[in-house]
């Protein structure tokens, strides 16, 4: 009778199984099963922009349990994996590895060739050096990327990857916005918008981190007929945006002030 080993013998398990998975397409989307028999998978692609952390595979575990769930029910997955190389976590990863910075008033060097460490003060570079260093720090990070994810033996359809980067998912994101264009859907509006100051571009809220951050309470002057009225806030950077002035309604201090105007300080 065969006695059990004290530990498991792992060692190459893992390559054996992933690439067993990998001949028999045991995760291979069926694209001729009827639509009533597809469970499809659209998971947000990680951000290509560093190392990959226990909290990727924690949030990807999730959605290989249903997959595996729905493929257990007969079902057909359709569960592709991308990566998210195109926005301003590629950029900042690229300035910090390579020490660069783009300058777009800078001619195309196609000699350049960055540093083997960055420096200290980062070396400014045109926009396509920029771009074709973009293009080859994301490649080098999605093979890394994706190894990690074949030997965790997440139940995607490798075939399916995709990048955001890349032309066809720039054909589709535009094909996507002209159909909500044609819907109306779409539409411009002028409203306050989040600045980076160092990209000098809007960014979404999804990029944002708070911290805190030790504070101070400023009087600001608000000229009303030939008197003047003072508030305390802690944001006057937001004053432009100042479209009233609110009171709490029981406030007898206030009160004669109400339904009454007065002039913005930055407008007088």
């Amino acid at each position: 009778m065969p006695t059990i080993p004290e530990k498991p013998a792992l060692e190459g398990l893992e390559q054996k199984w992933t690439t067993r998975w990998q001949d028999d397409k045991t995760y291979a989307f069926d694209r001729a099963r009827p639509r009533d028999e597809v469970y499809a998978i659209d998971t947000p692609p990680p951000t290509v922009s560093g190392s990959l952390h226990v909290g990727h595979v924690f949030s990807y575990t999730h959605t290989d349990i249903v997959a595996r769930f729905q493929r257990m029910r007969g079902r057909s997955v359709f569960y592709p994996m991308g990566w998210d190389d195109n926005g301003l976590p590629t950029e900042r990863r690229v300035q910090n590895y390579y020490g660069v910075r783009c300058d777009p008033s800078l001619p195309y060097d196609p000699a350049f060739r960055p540093p083997p460490k960055p420096e200290k003060k980062a070396i400014s570079i045109s926009r396509p050096n920029f771009v074709a260093l973009c293009a080859e720090l994301t490649t080098e990070d999605e093979k890394v990327f994706e190894d990690l994810w074949r030997r965790l033996g997440v139940s995607v359809d490798w075939s399916l990857t995709y990048a955001t980067i890349s032309k066809s998912s720039q054909r589709v994101s535009q094909l996507a916005f002209l159909r909500l264009l044609n819907r109306q859907l779409a539409y411009q509006l002028e409203a306050p918008t989040l600045w980076d100051v160092d990209f000098r571009t809007a960014v979404a809220q999804a990029e944002l981190e708070d911290r805190e951050q030790p504070g101070a309470y400023h009087k600001i002057r608000f000229v009303m007929g030939d008197g003047a009225i003072e508030i305390d806030t802690t944001r006057p950077e937001l004053i432009p945006s100042c479209v009233a002035l609110v009171a709490h309604p029981d406030d007898e201090r206030y009160k004669p002030l109400f339904g009454t105007h007065v002039l913005t300080p930055l407008f007088k």
